[in-house]
């Protein structure tokens, strides 16, 4: 993991460079990265609870799926990628485009892209990403951020605002 190599990115979102994960989160290079919100036909939005071996924010609530884009790869792509590799959920094509957030310090320097889906599982959860996941009503989700912030990803408390700002 610490050997991927990463796009690093200019304020308005074009590649200048490559650099090491591990160098790019040290420095706080502006990277990119997506996050997925995976929700039911109920409306339950299924949050993945972050493995204690991630190197930003171990044990954390945090969205369906998400990730670094590699080199080279769009938002679209890696969107797709993630929700296979995090939770073995298979689309053929990019999910809904919800909004971006530009590059700041709760999104660890990320350009996000965060797209929307629907599916009812089961999922298949990546052992070394995910601790384990579960299905959440929004109001749950609201509420519990209200009471334990300290629960949840930095980015996912920031995309959740925004969701639910409309």
């Amino acid at each position: 993991m610490t050997d991927e190599i990463f796009d690093i990115v200019d304020e308005n979102d074009r590649v200048i460079g490559r650099r090491l994960r591990r160098d790019v989160h040290r420095d706080g290079d502006k990277h990119r990265a997506i996050h997925v919100l995976v929700f039911n036909s109920r409306g339950d939005v299924f949050l993945q609870k972050r493995s204690m071996s991630k190197d930003t924010c171990p044990g954390a609530w945090d969205s369906s799926a998400s990730g670094h884009l590699d080199c080279g790869e769009d938002y679209d792509a890696c969107a797709i990628r993630e929700v296979r590799e995090e939770i073995g959920l298979v689309l053929q094509s990019a999910p809904q485009r919800l909004f971006k957030i530009d590059a700041r310090e709760e999104t660890g320097w990320e350009f996000v892209w965060v797209y929307r889906c629907e599916s009812e599982g089961p999922f298949v959860l990546h052992p070394e990403e995910i601790e384990r996941g579960g299905w959440f009503t929004p109001a749950e989700v609201t509420q519990w951020m209200a009471k334990r912030p300290q629960d949840f990803a930095s980015g996912l408390i920031l995309i959740w605002k925004r969701l639910h700002a409309v």
